[in-house]
């Protein structure tokens, strides 16, 4: 039987209530499955990859990544920038370290789309982040990647 997992939360805080609020339906499923968790914040979506990045490279033992946050879309074309550049740098890092990673960054046109997403009481996009991270830590278990 494997041990219980550890995950690290990367939460991106540039907007604090949604990213709580996202952390708070991770937390719940990964409390719900006897995981234990870190949390890590960091200033926008832009740093999640990073973060991950420096977490994998320190042999700081986890067995999964949970990278949170939201982007909204602002009138400049950086929105697509942040977006695009936040799923290559977590994909690329999926790929080429095997590593289990639950994506829960919120790509919205506003703050309403977001909170809506973001609520417990309603998408509750953090608890399905969380849910396909510990999904892929068994994958990754069951072909025994460490």
């Amino acid at each position: 039987m494997d041990p219980p997992a550890r995950v690290l939360i990367v939460e991106a805080r540039f907007y604090e209530d949604i990213a709580e609020e996202l952390a708070r339906g991770a937390v719940a499923v990964f409390n719900d499955n006897n995981v234990g968790f870190e949390r890590l914040p960091v200033p926008g979506g832009f740093e999640i990859p990073a973060a991950v990045s420096m977490a994998i490279a320190s042999n700081a033992l986890f067995d999964g990544y949970l990278a949170l946050g939201c982007v909204i879309r602002g009138e400049t074309s950086h929105y697509e920038h942040i977006c695009h550049e936040v799923a290559r740098g977590l994909n690329q890092l999926a790929i080429v370290h095997r590593a289990a990673i639950g994506f829960g960054v919120l790509t919205c046109e506003n703050r309403e789309q977001a909170w809506a997403r973001a609520a417990v009481d309603g998408g509750n996009k953090g608890a399905d982040a969380a849910r396909a991270c510990l999904t892929m830590i068994a994958l990754r278990r069951r072909w025994a990647m460490r």
